[in-house]
């Protein structure tokens, strides 16, 4: 079984560690507020220093909130201390720019970087059914493969460039959030014509959209449940903010940004930051 290190345990982070702790591997943690580290020690995790301990402990996993988080944890002298040998993994949902960068930092210091940002919820990764969207040196993904096997269903690469997987990932959440505005307005239109929104929901699922997103979100809708949030609204924001960079970055301009925007600005207007972004319907629903 591997040695490895995690840095970042919100939800998925400590979702990863249980899954990883539970296939037998040795998992060293650690966390810029310490009042998570206790719990996955409590379940057999080494607790670490600080990140210089991460890197020689193992290759080092990291699932931070943003651009700044990672780097910040990840600066240049923590990188150049960390020896030749060294790997990070970058799982973080990040800007393109922020991705292009810290692959250069990395490049300078000699340490081993791949980006490998996920698709999936924390319950997800806890059952080892995540899709890891990876993207850097082949070989460094080959050797990293029995990690990879514990916490997801399958390692999609996605190119040689690391930052390519934080295109994909962006590109991946922009589809989920055309679907979230797509079932808000149909479920609207719908109801505001008698129809109830659980028949909606079954007829839809059951024969143009099945599959998770439509069922999952749709349940979510139809239910006005939102709470609590599987991926909250104001991080569909934010990820609403990288696609518009990355789609600026290279002169694309997406029509229909500026109504996601509002519509995402004005959930988190009305108090629904912190619910599910599905919670994108009572704009609608309350206009």
């Amino acid at each position: 079984m591997a040695q490895v290190s995690v840095a970042g345990l919100g939800n998925m982070g400590k979702g990863m560690v249980r899954r990883l702790l539970a296939k037998g591997h040795g998992v060293t943690v650690w966390n810029r507020s310490p009042a998570a580290v206790g719990e996955l020690v409590a379940l057999g995790a080494e607790r670490a220093g600080s990140v210089a301990d991460l890197f020689a402990a193992g290759p080092v996993l990291s699932m931070l909130a943003d651009d700044t988080a990672v780097t910040a944890v990840f600066e240049e002298s923590v990188l150049t201390e960390a020896g030749p040998n060294a790997v990070h993994v970058s799982m973080s949902t990040i800007s393109v720019a922020a991705g292009r960068a810290m692959a250069e930092r990395h490049k300078a210091a000699g340490v081993g970087y791949l980006a490998v940002p996920v698709l999936g919820r924390p319950a997800v990764a806890e059952a080892g059914q995540l899709n890891l969207l990876a993207a850097g040196d082949s070989a460094l993904v080959d050797l990293l493969e029995p990690v990879f096997s514990a916490v997801g269903r399958r390692t999609w690469r996605v190119g040689e460039q690391p930052w390519q997987a934080n295109v994909v990932k962006i590109t991946m959440n922009l589809l989920i959030i055309h679907a979230l505005e797509a079932m808000a307005e149909g479920f609207t239109l719908a109801e505001r014509h008698g129809v109830d929104a659980h028949d909606l929901h079954e007829l839809i699922t059951g024969t143009l959209l099945p599959g998770p997103v439509y069922q999952g979100y749709g349940k979510e809708m139809s239910d006005r449940a939102y709470l609590p949030a599987g991926f909250r609204t104001a991080l569909g924001n934010k990820d609403l903010g990288l696609a518009e960079a990355a789609a600026d970055s290279v002169g694309l301009e997406l029509p229909a940004m500026p109504a996601l925007r509002q519509m995402f600005q004005t959930a988190i207007n009305l108090g629904m930051a912190d619910h599910d972004w599905a919670s994108i319907a009572e704009v609608l629903r309350k206009g």
